[in-house]
């Protein structure tokens, strides 16, 4: 079992019975969704799930996990997700795919959000390996770049086939923006209160704790 398969395997303690779960996207929620189906179907939990992403949605329907669409619920139990970049405060950078506004509505409505990552994903400061992705309006997004300029360097995302903009899920674009002045608070504010941003990739003040696994031992971080 690898290092990912084991935290997603150890975040199995906090389903119960009846629960509303929220997945991920990604490696590492790849392994949970697969854990908790097969849990979820040799207990009879009778767990329903929520998806981040249609991704997340085609996996755990093929694992056999109840799926409820996100316009059904108003709060849920338990979100489980990866992170690209996680600090010591529980601070994290999201959002290199494309979900940012599905992941965060799951993260600030789930009674219990948990992270689960591998000691790679371990940083200093939020921003250090990776651009802050920040979602925003097709129309405005030119006028977005030119207010986050004053801050740091970045520019529009481009879609994988190279011939065009890269397109979230909500149909907007996406601004990949490093700035060199990483305090998270404050980028945080800069970011929420920016018009034209829909959403964007740090989750401040959202997880609850943090399930970190290296070399098949894993530690755990909890709010205070």
């Amino acid at each position: 079992m690898n290092d990912k398969e084991l935290v997603a395997h150890q975040a199995l303690q906090y389903v119960s019975e009846n629960m509303i779960v929220g997945l991920g996207t990604g490696s590492t929620a790849n392994y949970f969704i697969d854990a908790l189906a097969k849990r979820n179907k040799e207990e009879k939990l009778n767990i329903r799930a929520v998806s981040s992403s249609v991704v997340s949605m085609i996996k755990a329907k093929e694992a056999g996990l109840p799926i409820i669409a996100m316009e059904q619920i108003k709060e849920i139990d338990l979100y489980i997700d990866g992170a690209d970049e996680i600090d010591a405060d529980l601070s994290l950078l999201k959002g290199r795919g494309y979900d940012l506004v599905r992941e965060k509505l799951l993260a600030r409505s789930a009674k219990k959000f948990i992270v689960i990552v591998d000691e790679s994903k371990i940083v200093k400061k939020i921003g250090n390996n990776f651009p802050i992705p920040s979602e925003v309006q097709p129309f405005a997004w030119e006028i977005v770049k030119n207010i986050l300029m004053k801050k740091g360097t970045g520019d529009i995302r481009i879609n994988a086939a190279k011939d065009g903009y890269a397109i979230t899920s909500c149909g907007n674009f996406v601004l990949d923006f490093n700035y060199p002045e990483k305090n998270t608070a404050e980028l945080n504010a800069l970011l929420s209160q920016t018009p034209g941003i829909v959403e964007h990739g740090i989750f401040y003040n959202l997880a609850h704790g943090a399930l970190i696994s290296n070399n098949g031992k894993i530690r755990e971080i909890w709010k205070n």
